[in-house]
């Protein structure tokens, strides 16, 4: 006895077959206008020696979309992620994993003071407009992420690296939204480069007593 299994979308009225396909199309054009809406990029990364060990220095655009610059209107605190990959290419295996630091960065608007606060790293700034706030969250200058001896001089390795909203950071009933919504995220492609590591300068000598 043979058995015949005929697609479940074959028997669907024409009517039904053309609804499906009209929805799908929409859906796939709302999800492409998110992603065309999405600007934010990172333009340069660099990778250099300091006494101290290594440190990154990089310039990001980045591009807030309506829902987001409303909620930092209404105090809301954006916390991003500086997420960087490390690995040591290996032509006989697979690359070496070395490091993934990642830097914590905050943005809010102080209410009071009417101004933008920038949090990076360690320091702290505030500005007068979200322009300037933001050219201040994308200028990232002598991040030191790796200590001395971390990489060996002249080696080649790979980069790459990207900025991405930190959802889980967000007021509870926002986070649990954000899950199911394109409009509370924000994420960079990822930007890939490849850097011969230079040697780490001697560090300085202490100041004499």
């Amino acid at each position: 006895m043979m058995v015949f299994i005929t697609p479940c979308c074959a028997r669907l009225d024409p009517a039904l077959r053309w609804l499906a396909a009209l929805l799908l199309g929409c859906w796939l054009g709302m999800a492409g206008n998110a992603l065309a809406s999405d600007k934010s990029a990172i333009t340069q990364a660099e990778i250099r020696a300091v006494p101290q060990g290594y440190a990154l220095d990089a310039d990001i655009d980045i591009v807030l979309n309506a829902t987001l610059q409303d909620a930092l209107a209404k105090g809301i605190n954006l916390h991003f992620l500086l997420e960087l990959e490390l690995t040591r290419p290996r032509s006989w295996w697979f690359a070496e994993d070395i490091a993934e630091p990642v830097r914590k960065m905050r943005m809010y608007y102080h209410l009071l003071l009417r101004r933008y606060v920038v949090e990076s790293g360690y320091v702290t700034r505030t500005a007068a407009t979200l322009e300037e706030a933001l050219a201040m969250l994308g200028r990232v200058e002598t991040w030191q992420m790796l200590e001395r001896g971390a990489l060996k001089a002249g080696q080649r390795y790979d980069a790459r690296l990207r900025l991405r909203l930190d959802t889980a950071q967000l007021p509870k009933p926002l986070s649990i939204g954000a899950v199911t919504s394109d409009k509370w995220e924000l994420a960079t492609a990822w930007y890939d480069w490849s850097f011969e590591a230079p040697p780490a300068p001697s560090p300085s000598p202490p100041p004499l007593p």
